[in-house]
């Protein structure tokens, strides 16, 4: 059984690339998808807040903005 996403659809989320990830900016997004993948670190599709831009990130590169 694949783990479950720990974020939903439509949550307001912090990226925070660690320092070998892509160059995404960081900062403020919201979850768009919930994308399906074989890896314990799940994949969201997420959309800037600020710019609009949407980008595939995992788990691990995302924060609860309740929690900072």
């Amino acid at each position: 059984m694949l783990p479950i996403h720990r974020f939903a659809i439509g949550q307001k989320i912090s990226l925070m690339p660690g320092r070998y990830d892509s160059p995404a900016p960081q900062g403020d997004y919201t979850i768009t998808r919930l994308l399906p993948n074989d890896s314990t670190d799940r994949e969201y599709r997420v959309k800037n807040s600020r710019d609009g831009h949407e980008r595939v990130v995992r788990e691990s590169q995302l924060r609860n903005m309740s929690a900072l």
